[in-house]
């Protein structure tokens, strides 16, 4: 019953309507689903990640490592390519927890301080050092909202944008040259 569950939550997240789920599942289990079944659902669902995503932060995370990913997302019937913001947290003794996962227009300063403003909100506190990529907007707002806050560039993206400088046949010889460095 839970993976049949968690089938029918995975078409509302892949954003299928409630009436073809209804097809769907009687196409596949020979029995009728209620599309009030599906809608409920998909409330229940919406309810615990909000409850999630409202979730007081108790703990202090000295650490932040913070990305954004672009995402195809159907909202009203229209595809659009928006960010996905990403916070995660290290507390002092090493655990890493997803503070927030926000959608966003794109990684503007604008938006990433909303993300901050809005962790900080739930309870922040004791952020001493961010690793995160190079973008504008991310990095203004990083030192708008967590002013006096360490922060470092994310190798990953560093030697990514290090190694697209060369051609891929003189790229071996060009990182062993970085990781002497």
């Amino acid at each position: 019953e839970q993976a049949f569950v968690l089938s029918l939550v995975e078409m509302y997240l892949q954003g299928v309507s409630t009436r073809k789920v209804k097809k769907v599942v009687e196409t596949l289990c020979g029995s009728s689903v209620s599309r009030s079944l599906v809608s409920n659902l998909s409330k229940e669902l919406d309810e615990n990640i909000t409850r999630w995503r409202k979730r007081p932060l108790i703990k202090d995370y000295p650490y932040l490592v913070i990305d954004a990913r672009y995402e195809d997302i159907r909202e009203q019937g229209i595809v659009s390519s928006q960010a996905v913001l990403i916070v995660i947290g290290i507390s002092e003794t090493g655990h890493r927890e997803i503070l927030s996962l926000d959608i966003g227009d794109s990684e503007s300063e604008q938006e990433w301080s909303r993300v901050f403003k809005d962790l900080k909100s739930r309870g922040l506190r004791g952020v001493q050092y961010v690793v995160s990529d190079s973008h504008q907007g991310l990095v203004n707002a990083l030192k708008r909202e967590f002013q006096g806050t360490g922060w470092q560039r994310c190798q990953v993206h560093f030697i990514r944008n290090f190694m697209s400088k060369f051609s891929r046949k003189d790229s071996k010889r060009y990182i062993l040259k970085l990781k002497d460095i």
